[in-house]
């Protein structure tokens, strides 16, 4: 196993995980949209290219189409698995941790796919033949000596191969004014949907975390109301006044102390646009219960 090269493949596995990590947190380089054209690798093949060439390290195991389905196939599978794993943890499903768990789970696979087939004789080992592929395509073209119109459908089926690629990439990374709509959520103290402080003894406090992303297209200064049986609470001045560039996404912890008891009162969390100040765009409720000290 040891002084094995690590096979192609694996390396540009690896190297795509790593620039996509750099194009995602580094500033500047994320508001480009190689960020989106990385990022698309990352979630949809990548994970189960990765996992594929883990369990199936020899060339009879599969054949190049059979994974290359799989790949997806099991990318798609994956993903949603590790995006409820963080779920029940700490993290919660977010940017950072999505991005660093599909990162380390790929490199992981990527591991022990080289450690499967550095164990299997080098004949047997599966490998994507980067460079016998350009050389084959390069002599098909330029050397191979053929007629005047082979030579001529040739060339044309390959201008006609990168014309539709760079179609699908210009289709993907083109943005496409969708819906206009905000999100408009409240998590636990945990940082995810569940939990939420429901029960209450007088004076005591809960947290909530409240959090608004502007999908409208454009900027949007938006107004926060906390409700409880339609009297308002007082809550921080920077919570109150919100302005968000499109898909910029707010997230602020709030700690709300009820003021008086009473059983499944409803708390309300009200976000209001600027165009209509009077009636809520967005709402949102618990039914809490507020006992007297001691009961």
């Amino acid at each position: 196993m040891t002084g094995k090269k690590i096979p192609s493949d694996l390396l540009t596995v690896i190297g795509l995980v790593l620039l996509t990590d750099l194009f995602v947190l580094m500033p500047g380089l994320s508001e480009t949209v190689f960020r989106n054209i990385l990022g698309l690798p990352l979630v949809l093949f990548l994970p189960g290219y990765a996992l594929i060439a883990a369990l199936f390290p020899a060339k009879s195991d599969l054949d190049g189409i059979e994974r290359t389905a799989l790949s997806f196939g099991l990318s798609i599978a994956v993903v949603p698995l590790i995006g409820l794993g963080l779920n029940y943890t700490p993290w919660g499903i977010r940017l950072l941790p999505i991005l660093i768990s599909l990162s380390v789970f790929t490199i992981i696979m990527c591991g022990l796919a080289y450690i499967r087939r550095a164990k299997l004789p080098e004949a047997d080992t599966f490998e994507v033949p980067f460079r016998k592929t350009l050389l084959e395509i390069k002599a098909e073209i330029l050397e191979k000596p053929e007629p005047g119109l082979d030579r001529t459908l040739t060339i044309i089926l390959v201008i006609s191969i990168l014309l539709s690629v760079t179609t699908l990439v210009y289709v993907i990374i083109t943005p496409k004014e969708g819906e206009h709509f905000t999100e408009f959520y409240i998590l636990g103290p945990e940082g995810m949907a569940d939990n939420y402080p429901t029960n209450y003894t007088l004076g005591d406090s809960g947290k909530v975390i409240i959090g608004v992303v502007n999908h409208e297209y454009r900027p949007v200064n938006y107004t926060l109301d906390v409700r409880l049986e339609n009297k308002s609470l007082p809550i921080p001045g920077n919570m109150q006044q919100v302005s968000l560039a499109h898909n910029e996404t707010w997230e602020k912890s709030l700690t709300l102390t009820p003021p008086e008891e009473g059983k499944n009162m409803k708390l309300e969390f009200l976000l209001f646009n600027e165009t209509d100040k009077n009636t809520s765009y967005r709402d949102l409720h618990l039914w809490i219960n507020v006992n007297s000290t001691g009961t």
